[in-house]
């Protein structure tokens, strides 16, 4: 190809760093035991990382630490002395989520280099602006984010695009999903997901009843792996001047099997690569291949139904089974130590090791593996070979940088080493002086072959030039000492990509000092209600006397909605989604441009659409969920470029909160009644059932409200699908009626109520929550309310009293 881009691979492991650097990548990124998003990972501790640089850089190769989790105000200072030492250990960039963090980075190291994690849910044009004008040299763009989107985005903002090219895929878009986080605590924002997508689920009505044998306790959330081998041109064209490789939990010989595949094709081309190339990438690891919603891959060909983990490669088939004996016709070679996966008759798989050869076309003799059935298929999950071979791969130390020597060795004089590696010099000499010699002389030869012994260094000898006077002698020590030294000083010129200065101790505490000294703002919170309606119908329901500001959800009749809010004062928002692109913000401004005058802002929910809303109204602006908004660094920030208030993360605690509340005057909301959106995925569920291969209108289908998916334990999540985008909601709603004087008083301006797909009742939650934050009724009448409510709902307190790992 002829444009010049990084291949970046996962490391995981030190075994993994050697294994993406030997074969051929150009930047790895890994985390350290700290602030990152995969915190099963092994990770690295601090030395490891110095060591980890070290070796990457002496090879050319760069290094990106991922710091992308959300950060709580108690761990903020401990993240910046983190970043610190990354910065001064010559970490060539800092992956981040967290806008509070890179708030302080900003202000703390001004010349470290930001990329913006693919868990900020940038996909738009605009959210590319909004990091370049902050400060990000790089975003990693959403997964979801497609080819043409990519390509506009290029042509009209400076800003590297990163994207991911291979592995496993979340079906949520990376920031938004709270599905592990509800469930069970473990937050994918904090680093600790536990992978519920990859869980089986029914497809469910409205009243919970399967709606088709063929869809119950099936893998509906989880994706294929990606694979976009074939399409690299396509991709590197549409501007992505990275080309991410996921995998930061996978061994080190899939890391090797991957990284160097994709070197092939970006170095001859993705025609030149062999079948067996491509085999190879299969067996290694696969879910099932997809070319990703970069290329609007979409229903069967995006998601795995049948199973979430490695399904190999297809080996044979079942061809007899008897007392003793499961025979199996091979369509390709298996040795010893190989491993094999049978499907079983209750839908399970067994697998086992390969005790001896076989060969293609040939029976597989095996002892009887039970619950197998004649004519099953046989998958090959691992290679004995392949691992050997990819584990070769970076056992031998082969990226080396080519280096010229010139050395003088004059009688009577101290001799003299010049290196030359990419116009880096070195010079050394010794004070031993060469000597006339006797019975010995030097010879170009042996001086050759004690200056070429670097095959335990990052170089090899590519030329060299010898002043040599005859009869001169010199101990072969002295030569071995000078190639030593040399070697060492030329890696202390090498290892030192970024030249950083160092930092002033005394300055830095200075700076940092400014921002963790806390006054306690001990502000009076106004206790006002604020209420979140999809609908015209949930609207209608309303008591608007009984709020204080309302976000819209919907676009049908807002001239006279608006009317009516306005002539009781209340302050009116139009509510956005999460995910906009292009096509979407355009529409959006088309909407709310006849509104400009009458109502009082916008809520944005991305940060593309902030920038979007930023550059083209003077609306108020307010943050919603979907900022994750964790600590009082990120509110600062948002205050200081212009919003007005901001919606916290539900996955708070209360405990958090107050300590948020207590370092800012900031008008602060908190979600205190409503089904929590779990995920919001490009992917919908429906079609599967429909066999859906396009996901741009969703216009003919009559599936886009009233099902849900069962889980094992029987709860269900309902899910709703508008523009072209599902959400899936939590089981049970967050009521946390009689804690919300508590919430109030732990800083809390304002408590919000989020109707989304209620019909009824909604006038009495209404009332009771804005009754009692009123002081209009008393505990007794709550506790009376709550009894009966839960008589015919579950419900949940959320965070609020638990928080998240």
């Amino acid at each position: 190809m002829n444009k010049k881009v990084e291949l970046l691979a996962p490391v995981g492991s030190i075994e993994s760093l050697y294994a993406a650097v030997q074969n051929g990548a150009n930047a790895v990124y890994l985390g350290g035991k700290l602030f990152n998003a995969r915190q099963y990972a092994s990770n690295f501790g601090f030395e490891e990382l110095k060591e980890a640089v070290e070796y990457a850089h002496l090879r050319g190769v760069k290094v990106y630490v991922t710091a992308n989790i959300l950060v709580d105000n108690s761990e903020m200072e401990e993240a910046i002395d983190y970043i610190k030492f990354l910065y001064e250990t010559d970490v060539d960039a800092i992956i981040i989520q967290d806008l509070g963090l890179a708030y302080l980075i900003r202000e703390i190291l001004p010349s470290f280099s930001l990329h913006g994690s693919t868990q900020m849910t940038i996909n738009n044009l605009s959210g590319a602006v909004f990091l370049q004008k902050i400060g990000f040299e790089r975003v990693v763009l959403a997964r979801e984010t497609p080819i043409e989107e990519i390509k506009y985005i290029h042509e009209n903002n400076p800003i590297e695009l990163e994207g991911f090219i291979h592995g496993a895929l979340c079906v949520c878009y990376s920031g938004q999903c709270l599905m592990s986080s509800l469930i069970g605590g473990r937050s994918g924002n904090r680093g600790k997901c536990a992978q519920p997508c990859r869980m089986t689920y029914t497809i469910v009505n409205q009243e919970g009843k399967v709606i088709s044998k063929e869809w119950d306790k099936k893998h509906i959330l989880s994706p294929k792996d990606l694979n976009t081998l074939d399409d690299l041109e396509q991709i590197v064209n549409a501007g992505i001047v990275s080309l991410k490789i996921e995998g930061r939990m996978k061994r080190s010989e899939y890391v090797a099997t991957v990284v160097n595949n994709y070197r092939k094709a970006l170095d001859s081309g993705s025609k030149t690569l062999t079948l067996e190339n491509k085999q190879d990438v299969a067996q290694i690891f696969n879910r099932g291949f997809t070319k990703g919603l970069m290329f609007r891959e979409f229903g069967r060909d995006f998601i795995s139904y049948d199973r979430p983990d490695n399904r190999g490669i297809l080996i044979g088939k079942v061809t007899k089974v008897d007392k003793y004996k499961t025979y199996v016709l091979l369509k390709d070679n298996v040795e010893a130590g190989d491993g094999l996966e049978f499907e079983t008759f209750s839908g399970e798989y067994k697998g086992i090791t390969v005790p001896f050869d076989g060969k293609k076309g040939s029976t597989l003799k095996l002892d009887k593996i039970g619950n197998v059935l004649k004519d099953s298929l046989v998958y090959k999950t691992s290679s004995i070979s392949l691992l050997k071979k990819a584990k070769s791969s970076y056992e031998e130390n082969k990226i080396r940088n080519p280096i010229d020597m010139e050395v003088t060795l004059n009688i009577s004089e101290n001799p003299e080493l010049i290196v030359v590696d990419r116009g880096k010099i070195v010079i050394k000499s010794s004070d031993i002086k060469v000597e006339k010699g006797e019975n010995i002389t030097l010879t170009e030869e042996k001086i050759v072959e004690q200056l070429s012994k670097l095959s335990d260094t990052p170089y090899y000898l590519n030329n060299i030039n010898i002043n040599l006077e005859e009869g001169a002698f010199l101990p072969i020590r002295v030569l071995n000492h000078l190639r030593r030294e040399a070697v060492e000083d030329l890696n202390n010129l090498n290892k030192n990509f970024n030249h950083r200065k160092p930092i002033d101790e005394d300055q830095y505490e200075r700076i940092k000092e400014k921002f963790f000294i806390f006054d306690n703002k001990n502000k009076a919170p106004e206790r006002k209600i604020s209420i979140k309606v999809n609908s015209l119908n949930q609207f209608n329901q309303l008591n608007l006397d009984k709020l204080d500001r309302i976000y819209l959800g919907f676009y049908e009749g807002l001239n006279e909605v608006v009317d009516r809010l306005k002539n009781r004062e209340k302050e009116v928002y139009i509510w956005t989604d999460k995910i906009l692109y292009q096509k979407d913000l355009d529409r959006l401004e088309k909407i709310i441009k006849p509104l400009e005058n009458i109502i009082d802002g916008v809520s944005v929910s991305n940060i593309g659409t902030l920038q979007y809303i930023r550059e083209r109204f003077n609306f108020k602006i307010h943050g919603d969920i979907g900022l994750n908004i964790f600590n009082s660094f990120t509110i600062d920030f948002l205050k200081e470029i212009g919003l007005v208030s901001m919606t916290l993360s539900p996955e708070l605690n209360i405990n958090q909160i107050k300590k948020i509340s207590q370092r800012t005057a900031t008008s602060l909301e908190s979600i205190v009644y409503g089904y929590l959106p779990l995920m919001v995925t490009k992917h919908c569920p429906m079609a599967l059932i429909k066999g859906c291969k396009d996901n741009r209108g969703c216009k003919s289908c009559n599936f886009s409200k009233g099902y849900g998916l069962k889980d094992r334990k029987g709860f269900v999540f309902y899910m709703d699908r508008k523009e072209g985008f599902s959400t899936i909601y939590n089981s049970v709603p967050i009521v946390v009626l009689d804690s919300l004087k508590q919430i109030y008083d732990n800083g809390v301006d304002m408590t919000r109520l989020d109707f989304t797909f209620e019909t009824k009742n909604i006038a009495m939650i209404q009332r009771m929550y804005y009754d009692y934050g009123k002081n209009q009724i008393g505990d007794k009448e709550v506790a009376e309310f709550l009894d009966k409510y839960k008589e015919e709902n579950n419900i949940t307190k959320g965070h609020y009293f638990r928080g998240v790992m």
